[in-house]
């Protein structure tokens, strides 16, 4: 006997659950919410309602001191007729410009040594040390290993008979010696990802191709760069966004100058809202810059197909 004939005359069966659906709220969605609430708290309370509140800030003239009075769009009109922010905009593209190419390329130079010379964990700390040593203590290190009179530099370009050079005072100068500077700091860090990402590329993807007769320069630019990119993808990234936001350096080492030719994005907007008071406009100019990098962000992973893997 079937257990539909047990059934009383009249009654209908259950309906089958529909196929595909879940049901929304499950013990593990719940287990979840619980573990990501504490960061979802501080993201509100300290990212997105902070945001919010700049946008409106953008749309005021406020000077800290006094009421902050509403205008409008007037500061975003204000920003595309400011000189000062195109000059800022074009310096902080030449130190990315600078900064980025070098120290990506060098990274993966120190990254490949370490997988094909040695993997032991005292290069690698030594690698890494000075990422780990504050910004502001970079800067003041470099600040006196440059000094245009009793910096180590100059006192060995002296003692080579080369002529003394105020790496940190003139224009032309001014920005590539910054970039070296952040370049010698992050380059281990960046060097240590892309290490990682060696190791987890199978040996015997290298072996078949050493099988059918690849070089190692076919090899490396055949397999190793293209089973990198989700690496690469982050590298790059990360590296552009911290670019753009360089500011401690400057702030230790030339103050903008000289002539402006280190007055980046971050520090313009310092010295709108904590030198001339324009609380509101340099707010703007942080939404433009916030814009400008989500902008990059996904162009850079739209091009490297960062949603992809080769593996």
């Amino acid at each position: 006997m079937t257990a539909s004939s047990q059934l009383p005359t009249g009654t209908a069966l259950p309906a089958p659950p529909a196929p595909g659906r879940r049901r929304l709220i499950t013990e593990e969605s719940v287990t979840a919410l619980f573990f990501i609430l504490p960061s979802l708290l501080g993201f509100i309370l300290f990212y997105a309602m902070p945001a919010l509140r700049g946008v409106w800030i953008s749309m005021t003239d406020w000077d800290l001191l006094t009421d902050a009075s509403f205008i409008g769009l007037q500061n975003y009109s204000r920003l595309f007729q400011d000189a000062e922010f195109w000059n800022a905009l074009k310096v902080t593209l030449y130190y990315v410009v600078l900064n980025i190419p070098l120290q990506t390329i060098l990274a993966v130079v120190i990254a490949v040594l370490m997988s094909r010379l040695t993997k032991s964990m005292l290069v690698r700390g030594l690698i890494i040390l000075p990422w780990l040593l504050p910004p502001v203590v970079v800067g003041l290190l470099w600040l006196w290993l440059l000094d245009p009179n009793i910096g180590i530099v100059n006192v060995a370009l002296k003692s080579l008979g080369l002529p003394m050079i105020a790496f940190l005072g003139l224009p032309q100068y001014a920005m590539p010696t910054i970039a070296m500077i952040n370049i010698w700091q992050y380059v281990g860090y960046t060097a240590l990802l892309i290490f990682a990402g060696l190791q987890s590329i199978p040996g015997s993807v290298y072996e078949a191709a050493s099988i059918d007769g690849a070089s190692e320069n076919q090899m490396f630019w055949r397999i190793t760069i293209p089973l990198l990119r989700p690496v690469l993808v982050f590298v790059l990234v990360t590296s552009v966004i911290g670019s753009f936001q360089i500011f401690d350096t400057i702030a230790i080492t030339t103050k903008g100058g000289p002539i402006n030719a280190t007055k980046v994005m971050n520090w313009y907007i310092y010295e709108q809202a904590f030198t001339r008071y324009n609380m509101g406009y340099s707010t703007t100019i942080s939404i433009i810059l916030f814009a400008i990098l989500v902008f990059i962000s996904l162009a850079q992973m739209r091009l490297m197909r960062a949603g992809e893997s080769d593996m």
